[in-house]
């Protein structure tokens, strides 16, 4: 138990320390005053000013803010400052500080996939894989079918394919018959026809063909390259924008998809006792998520101030303050009802586990 708050404490601690990171760095850099660096909402827990900022920790630690002069624009500021206040900044400047927080948290993702050890894959989460083929083993259905790395699996005997796992099960129980795979490789579309081969590894038999998924990596030692960082990062990015697309158009459920507070708790406990890397991992990936999930236009996330400063660009002028106030507004329920669904999946997963039927 206290391995599990303590590791969800460093995760959520981190993660919101490099996002509002980057907005106070950008600020900063750019000319604009900030009054306020808070780690966490409500009420102060400590705090110190130093210099012009007052730096904080507040009580409920499930995000965090930084506040510049001026982001209110009921805010009075003195006149010698207003050159320093946000709303003075021209749109550009407005837009790099946004976007520097989502930016800061995949930036800390290619850090982590450039300097940690990677020989373990990604952390063990449900999180479903495209049917993409990262690699093929030469000599095997596959291969002598003519698949290629980078080809998507879309269907297998007519059947939509969906997921990587949903591929998989599919050929291990296909007891050697022969598939008709539908593929799609760039813009072009085809059909292979594979038969599984019977294999047997670590005495487990099952029907494979040949192909890898996109979360197998060898294992190696250290590869200390900056372009390893970029690539597995982009790879994170890729299966999180599947799962969005896929959330969408209602082929993966939100119950599967989406974890609350709870959830990432559970998962940081879990990593935390498998040890310093498979925790890193997750505050990679949960960091990219969480940049994601940012860059959405939807107001009051950072994506949503940055379809208000489009507008602005293109009416020349800002949105009113009572238009954007309603599309806060309404922005703040839509995230305080996810937050909701999202806990109460959470609390499905729980006492599911624990035998109980819904």
């Amino acid at each position: 138990m206290l391995t599990t708050v303590v590791a969800t404490v460093i995760v959520l601690g981190i993660l919101v320390f490099v996002h509002e990171l980057g907005h106070f760095i950008l600020g900063k850099k750019l000319g604009v005053k900030i009054l306020k660096f808070s780690l966490g909402f409500g009420p102060k827990l400590i705090g110190k000013k130093i210099g012009e900022t007052e730096y904080q920790i507040a009580i409920f630690p499930l995000g965090g803010f930084v506040k510049p002069l001026g982001e209110d624009p009921h805010e009075e500021v003195k006149t010698e400052e207003f050159h320093r206040s946000y709303w003075a900044q021209p749109v550009w400047k407005r837009a790099l500080i946004i976007l520097a927080g989502p930016f800061f948290n995949f930036f800390l993702a290619i850090l982590i996939f450039t300097f940690v050890n990677p020989f373990a894959i990604f952390p063990t989460q449900k999180i479903p894989l495209p049917p993409l083929v990262s690699d093929v083993t030469p000599g095997l259905p596959a291969d002598q079918a003519g698949l290629k790395k980078g080809d998507v699996i879309l269907s297998i005997d007519g059947k939509d394919v969906a997921s990587w796992d949903q591929l998989s099960e599919i050929i291990r129980n296909s007891k050697g018959k022969e598939l008709t795979v539908k593929v799609k490789r760039k813009d072009e579309v085809f059909e292979k026809t594979i038969s599984p081969i019977l294999t047997k590894e670590r005495g487990e038999e099952y029907y494979r063909i040949g192909i890898v998924s996109p979360q197998s990596y060898p294992k190696v030692g250290p590869k200390f390259e900056i372009g390893d960082g970029f690539k597995r990062t982009w790879q994170v990015i890729e299966i999180t924008v599947f799962v969005f697309l896929k959330l969408f158009q209602g082929e993966i459920s939100p119950r599967d998809a989406l974890g609350g507070p709870i959830a990432i708790a559970q998962m940081a406990g879990e990593q935390a006792r498998k040890g310093l890397v498979d925790l890193l991992y997750l505050i990679a990936v949960l960091g990219v998520s969480l940049g994601m999930i940012n860059l959405l236009p939807i107001p009051i996330l950072d994506g949503g101030h940055i379809l208000f400063l489009l507008i602005e660009t293109f009416l020349k002028r800002p949105v009113s303050l009572n238009k954007m106030e309603i599309a806060q507004q309404i922005g703040l329920i839509l995230i305080i009802l996810l937050m909701l669904f999202a806990f109460y999946n959470d609390l499905i997963r729980i006492f599911s586990r624990a035998g109980f039927k819904f």
